[in-house]
Protein backbone atom coordinates (compact mmCIF):
# COMPACT_ATOMS: atom_id res chain seq x y z
CA UNK A 1 0.00 0.00 0.00
CA UNK A 2 2.93 2.27 0.78
CA UNK A 3 4.57 1.68 -2.37
CA UNK A 4 1.45 2.59 -4.41
CA UNK A 5 1.18 6.06 -2.84
CA UNK A 6 4.50 7.01 -3.18
CA UNK A 7 5.15 5.14 -6.47
CA UNK A 8 2.47 8.21 -8.04
CA UNK A 9 5.02 10.41 -6.34
CA UNK A 10 7.56 8.86 -8.39
CA UNK A 11 5.97 8.98 -11.22
CA UNK A 12 5.37 12.69 -11.36
CA UNK A 13 9.30 13.09 -10.33
CA UNK A 14 10.29 11.39 -13.80
CA UNK A 15 7.66 13.11 -15.46
CA UNK A 16 8.98 16.49 -13.76
CA UNK A 17 12.59 15.46 -14.59
CA UNK A 18 12.61 14.33 -18.29
CA UNK A 19 9.82 17.02 -19.50
CA UNK A 20 12.50 19.56 -19.50
CA UNK A 21 15.06 17.92 -21.00
CA UNK A 22 12.51 16.83 -23.65
CA UNK A 23 11.28 20.36 -24.66
CA UNK A 24 15.17 21.83 -24.71
CA UNK A 25 15.83 18.87 -26.92
CA UNK A 26 12.89 19.10 -29.26
CA UNK A 27 13.49 23.25 -29.94
CA UNK A 28 17.77 22.11 -30.19
CA UNK A 29 16.05 20.25 -33.32
CA UNK A 30 13.98 22.80 -34.53
CA UNK A 31 16.21 25.80 -33.66
CA UNK A 32 17.68 27.66 -36.97
CA UNK A 33 20.93 26.25 -37.42
CA UNK A 34 22.66 28.84 -40.10
CA UNK A 35 24.52 31.64 -37.91
CA UNK A 36 26.00 34.57 -39.93
CA UNK A 37 27.88 37.91 -39.04
CA UNK A 38 24.39 39.94 -38.71
CA UNK A 39 22.77 37.27 -36.64
CA UNK A 40 25.77 36.95 -34.10
CA UNK A 41 25.85 41.37 -34.09
CA UNK A 42 24.98 43.16 -30.78
CA UNK A 43 21.44 44.34 -30.90
CA UNK A 44 20.39 47.41 -28.70
CA UNK A 45 17.18 48.65 -30.28
CA UNK A 46 18.39 49.15 -33.68
CA UNK A 47 21.00 51.55 -32.66
CA UNK A 48 24.85 50.58 -33.04
CA UNK A 49 26.39 50.93 -29.82
CA UNK A 50 28.93 53.62 -29.05
CA UNK A 51 32.07 53.04 -27.03
CA UNK A 52 32.63 50.30 -24.59
CA UNK A 53 29.83 48.55 -23.40
CA UNK A 54 31.16 47.65 -20.07
CA UNK A 55 30.08 50.85 -17.89
CA UNK A 56 30.41 50.64 -14.19
CA UNK A 57 27.38 51.49 -12.58
CA UNK A 58 27.08 52.48 -8.91
CA UNK A 59 26.32 49.82 -6.75
CA UNK A 60 24.57 52.30 -4.69
CA UNK A 61 21.45 52.25 -7.13
CA UNK A 62 21.32 48.25 -6.49
CA UNK A 63 21.10 48.86 -2.67
CA UNK A 64 18.21 51.34 -3.10
CA UNK A 65 16.06 48.97 -5.67
CA UNK A 66 16.91 45.99 -3.12
CA UNK A 67 15.72 48.06 -0.10
CA UNK A 68 12.24 49.35 -2.17
CA UNK A 69 11.40 45.48 -2.88
CA UNK A 70 12.14 44.53 0.50
CA UNK A 71 9.54 46.79 2.06
CA UNK A 72 7.21 46.63 -0.82
CA UNK A 73 6.98 42.87 0.00
CA UNK A 74 6.36 43.59 3.94
CA UNK A 75 3.37 45.49 2.85
CA UNK A 76 2.19 42.27 0.66
CA UNK A 77 2.58 40.07 3.85
CA UNK A 78 1.30 42.41 6.17
CA UNK A 79 -1.92 42.34 3.98
CA UNK A 80 -3.17 39.32 4.70
CA UNK A 81 -2.81 39.88 8.62
CA UNK A 82 -4.72 42.66 8.06
CA UNK A 83 -7.25 41.11 6.43
CA UNK A 84 -7.86 38.56 8.71
CA UNK A 85 -7.29 40.99 11.91
CA UNK A 86 -10.07 40.03 13.73
CA UNK A 87 -10.14 36.05 13.01
CA UNK A 88 -6.11 35.39 14.27
CA UNK A 89 -5.41 35.15 17.84
CA UNK A 90 -3.01 36.93 19.75
CA UNK A 91 -0.06 34.79 18.72
CA UNK A 92 -0.28 35.77 14.96
CA UNK A 93 -0.34 39.34 16.23
CA UNK A 94 2.96 38.27 17.76
CA UNK A 95 4.27 37.08 14.96
CA UNK A 96 3.41 40.31 12.69
CA UNK A 97 4.84 42.78 15.74
CA UNK A 98 8.13 40.55 15.58
CA UNK A 99 7.75 40.25 11.46
CA UNK A 100 7.33 44.33 11.51
CA UNK A 101 10.33 44.77 14.05
CA UNK A 102 12.85 42.99 12.10
CA UNK A 103 12.20 45.22 9.24
CA UNK A 104 12.47 48.12 11.12
CA UNK A 105 16.05 47.01 12.07
CA UNK A 106 17.02 46.16 8.95
CA UNK A 107 15.87 49.82 7.75
CA UNK A 108 17.41 51.64 10.70
CA UNK A 109 20.78 49.37 9.34
CA UNK A 110 20.15 50.70 5.84
CA UNK A 111 20.22 53.97 7.53
CA UNK A 112 22.99 54.44 9.47
CA UNK A 113 24.71 52.87 5.87
CA UNK A 114 23.65 55.48 3.59
CA UNK A 115 22.19 53.00 1.46
CA UNK A 116 18.95 55.62 1.33
CA UNK A 117 21.35 58.44 0.19
CA UNK A 118 21.55 59.51 -3.39
CA UNK A 119 24.66 61.18 -3.71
Amino acid sequence: MLVQQYGLIGVFAVIAFIFPIVTLAFTWLLRPKRPNPLKNSTYECGIETVGDAWVQFRAQYYLFALIFVIFDIEAIFLFPFAVAFNKIGLFALVEAIIFVFILVVGLIYAWKKDALEWQ
